[in-house]
C-alpha cells in the first residue's frame, strides 16, 4: 500500500501527521476541521501550512479574520418524476449558520440527477464567497467530482460540468477554494443539514 501522509489544516493541532490514528484524534469532533491525505510529504506540508520544520508559514487559523474561516455545507437532490433537481447550503460565518435552498429546471442538467444539484451548490458557495468579499472558503461535500472538476483530476466532458469547471476558474481569481470530501448520510450534522434542504426545496420532505 502507498505510503500516506496526513495533513490537518484546522483541528485540535495542525501539521502532517504519518498515520490515520494520529490524524483522526485531531480532527475527530472538531467542528470546521480541515484535513486530507496526500502521496508526498511536500504536498501535506503546502495544504496544513507548514515547512520542512513544521512551523506555519502563515498565522496559526485562531489568529486570522474570522472571514477567512467561511465553510459551506453543499448537497443535492433529483424528483425523477418532474426532473427537477436542487441544492441544499450551509455556511458557517463568525459563529453563525446559514441556510439556502434553491429549486432548478434544467433538462441538460437534469441528466446528472442529484448531481446537477450539488455542482450548482458549489457554485453557490463561490458565489456567496465573491458578493460577501469573503477571501477564502472551503466547501465540504460528498459526491467527488465536485472538487476533482475544478482540480482537473477528472476531465470536464459534459455541459454541465465544463460550465461548472469555467465557473470555478472564474470564482479563483477573487476567492481562495478549498474542497474537502465527506461521507454522505453518515450523521455529519450538516451534510445531513443541505442534504434537508435540498430535498425540501423540492417538496420531498
Amino acid at each position: 500500500m502507498a505510503k500516506k501522509y496526513y495533513a490537518v489544516r484546522t483541528g485540535r493541532k495542525t501539521g502532517v501527521f504519518m498515520t490515520w490514528a494520529e490524524c483522526q484524534k485531531q480532527v475527530t469532533g472538531f467542528s470546521g476541521a480541515e484535513f486530507k491525505s496526500f502521496p508526498t510529504m511536500e504536498e501535506a506540508q503546502a495544504f496544513a501550512g507548514v515547512n520542512a520544520e513544521g512551523i506555519p508559514d502563515t498565522l496559526p487559523r485562531a489568529e486570522k479574520p474570522a472571514s477567512a474561516q467561511v465553510i459551506a455545507y453543499v448537497d443535492g437532490s433529483y424528483r425523477s418524476d418532474t426532473g427537477e433537481f436542487s441544492y441544499g447550503m450551509v455556511i458557517l460565518k463568525d459563529g453563525e449558520e446559514h441556510t439556502f435552498c434553491e429549486k432548478m429546471t434544467d433538462k441538460e442538467l437534469a441528466l446528472m440527477h442529484n448531481v446537477a444539484g450539488e455542482i450548482k451548490g458549489s457554485e453557490a458557495a463561490m458565489q456567496y464567497a465573491v458578493d460577501h468579499n469573503i477571501p477564502e472558503i472551503t466547501i465540504y461535500h460528498d459526491y467527488e467530482g465536485i472538487a476533482k472538476w475544478c482540480t482537473g483530476a477528472w476531465k470536464a466532458t459534459k455541459p454541465g460540468t465544463i460550465a461548472y469547471q469555467a465557473f470555478y476558474r472564474e470564482a479563483v481569481k477573487k476567492v481562495k477554494v478549498h474542497f474537502v470530501k465527506v461521507k454522505g448520510h453518515s450523521n455529519d450534522k450538516y451534510n445531513d443539514m443541505a442534504d434537508q434542504l435540498a430535498k425540501k426545496a423540492l417538496g420531498i420532505l
